[in-house]
């Protein structure tokens, strides 16, 4: 049975990420990329769907014991996980190294006391658990094939097949040190190279160290925005620079609901706001290259703007149900792919815009193609900006005139009036500037309820929505406006949770009977952490600054023992929800960090 979603740790190599439990279950691993189909899905149904334990040994008809305590190795995405037993302690380093060649899972287990007997049980099972593969030796290797893949597992001590498994009995004591290693290989191409799991440990954690040190924060809570800053380095496909959301699919944001979806693909919202994080944080080289993957992606239309692609571009992420997996604790249908990508969503027009302008800001080369790509897409916004879209949560109901589409449409066209004034590029000027004006007047008419003193979610509606918060950060009104200040004290009345934290939009209007929600969907979801820290930003904006952090270091206290958060918290039970870990939450800590130390938050 898999673990609670905080249960889980990261490791990855920049190219696909691993899940490992307490327990010591690696129970989710897509190879030879994040949106390739798992090994190991026993995340998202059972044993039965693959899964890779190691740790202290047990009975089979005992739960593995947990973890006594684990850690990350420094600055580093190299796992320790440390068990106390009756025989003893021993420890796992688990980690992947950064790819120079075939991909590859390596734990060592290490003994530190007494004599503790071991196990490890190795089940693969390729796409998504449905297909068992050819398990045989190959000299002293054993190797996984199907169809297309092959996996290899190269260990010193002595392997057995059961019961579809393959096994390894062993016994570690003070500074012994056994490493298990698995590789992904094209299963017509020969076998990959031997592993050297020390030499690769030393390299990763080189690499990591190196990483880090090129980060330009030292204000109060580093650990925090460090450990962000390596959750976001993490789900960077390295190859293009493509960033996805989660490494994960399917893990519901209402657990037993069908809230799930598949969030290994690149979102240009969330890529564009993780670009902002990196660049206002020191790292150049990522941002310039998420630059060159946009460039790429959305090439010579940008009348086609798909509010996401895959990881190295593609434009086709058909969404499809894995009928034979039972799902997260029951949460079905498990999909993958994602039929949003074709969504009408005008609010990307304002984040994109707003990324390259920073990058533009920041001192990144100058790119005339993305110039030229920014007058392009303001064209097109220039024609459709004042037309319903789906907004900025991919509500499934009808389009409807989203107040946060418009917004993020007027930020899209003063960033480009700000580029043509700064002399980089031609264009027609006093024509934009009339646009912006228009947009402006048009929201704040018809997006604004007076009676109330708020803004709301879309033209015409009583409903509230967080992405309301950002209307002070974007600089379309300023902090101190009566209709900004009404805004957030609505948002914290009516969207708020009895622990402050803030939930995306009412799901229902309180008088559906839940399948004809707000949304489009049945069911509900937790409290969205991006949102609450949104909270915690415009307070820090308007002068409640001790509020601000008090609500920010309550969002600390959310995040799992490693520093890791997925999308939601879950009120009710008191669990994290949704895909993990979060990019869209990672994100707005470090930037709720900076404006907190910005505005002395954090002084004695």
């Amino acid at each position: 049975m898999a673990g609670r979603i905080e249960d889980y740790a990261l490791i990855g190599d920049m190219q696909t990420a691993a899940l490992v439990c307490r327990d010591g279950t690696v129970d989710w691993l897509c190879l030879p990329r994040f949106d390739s189909p798992a090994v190991f899905a026993g995340l998202l149904g059972t044993e039965q769907h693959g899964f890779w334990r190691l740790g202290p040994a047990h009975r089979g008809s005992e739960q593995p014991p947990a973890a006594t305590r684990r850690r990350y190795r420094g600055d580093s995405l190299v796992l320790e996980s440390e068990w106390d037993t009756p025989r003893g302690t021993v420890r796992v380093i688990d980690f992947m190294p950064p790819r120079d060649g075939a991909p590859q899972v390596i734990r060592i287990v290490e003994g530190v006391s007494g004599r503790v007997p071991m196990c490890s049980a190795l089940r693969m099972r390729f796409a998504y658990g449905q297909v068992v593969p050819w398990v045989h030796k190959v000299g002293d290797r054993t190797v996984a094939v199907a169809g297309p893949d092959s996996v290899w597992l190269d260990t010193e001590v002595d392997t057995y097949g059961k019961d579809l498994t393959t096994y390894s009995d062993f016994t570690v004591a003070p500074g012994d040190r056994v490493a298990f290693t698995i590789s992904w290989e094209p299963s017509h191409k020969p076998q990959p190279s031997l592993p050297d799991p020390e030499g690769s440990l030393t390299a990763t954690e080189d690499f990591w160290r190196a990483w880090v040190a090129q980060c330009t924060y030292t204000g109060p809570y580093r650990e925090a925005v460090v450990r962000s800053l390596i959750t976001l380095k993490a789900l960077t496909y390295g190859p293009t620079g493509g960033i996805v959301a989660a490494p994960t699919t399917s893990l519901p944001e209402d657990i037993g609901g069908v809230r799930n979806w598949d969030y290994r693909f690149t979102w240009l919202r969330d890529a564009a706001i993780t670009l902002s994080s990196l660049l206002r944080t020191g790292y150049r080289e990522e941002a310039q290259a998420w630059r060159e993957w946009l460039l790429r992606a959305v090439a010579g239309d940008p009348e086609n703007l798909q509010i996401m692609y895959g990881i190295a571009g593609e434009r086709e992420l058909g969404e499809n149900e894995l009928h034979w997996l039972p799902g997260y604790e029951g949460s079905t249908p498990v999909r993958i792919g994602n039929g949003a990508a074709h969504q009408l969503q005008l609010d990307v027009y304002g984040e994109v815009t707003e990324a390259l302008h920073l990058g533009h800001m920041t001192g990144l080369a100058r790119n005339d193609y993305a110039s030229l790509l920014q007058l392009k897409l303001i064209r097109y916004l220039e024609k459709h900006w004042n037309e319903p879209d789906e907004g900025i949560w991919e509500v499934r109901g009808p389009r409807r005139h989203f107040v946060h589409s418009k917004v993020m449409a007027w930020v899209a066209v003063d960033r480009t009036v700000k580029l043509i004034e700064s002399g980089e590029v031609d264009g027609p000027l006093e024509r934009l500037k009339d646009l912006r004006d228009e947009i402006h007047y048009d929201v704040c008419e018809k997006g604004y309820d007076r009676e109330r003193n708020t803004f709301t979610q879309s033209y015409g509606s009583r409903e509230l929505d967080a992405s309301l918060l950002l209307i002070p950060q974007m600089g379309f009104l300023p902090p101190d406006d009566k209709r900004v200040i009404g805004t957030i004290e609505a948002i914290q009345r009516e969207l708020s949770t009895e622990d402050g934290f803030v939930l995306r939009y009412p799901t229902s209007s309180g008088d559906t009977s839940g399948d004809d929600n707000l949304d489009g969907l049945p069911g509900d979801e937790g409290a969205f952490l991006a949102c609450s820290f949104w909270l915690a930003d415009d307070l820090a904006m308007i002068g409640r600054v001790e509020e601000a952090r008090r609500l920010f270091e309550k969002l600390l206290d959310l995040r799992n023992d490693l520093g890791l958060l997925a999308e939601e918290w879950d009120p009710r039970r008191q669990r994290q929800v949704g895909n993990f870990p979060q990019a869209f939450s990672h994100v707005p800590l470090i930037d709720t960090a900076l404006r907190l130390t910005a505005a002395g938050a954090f002084r004695a």
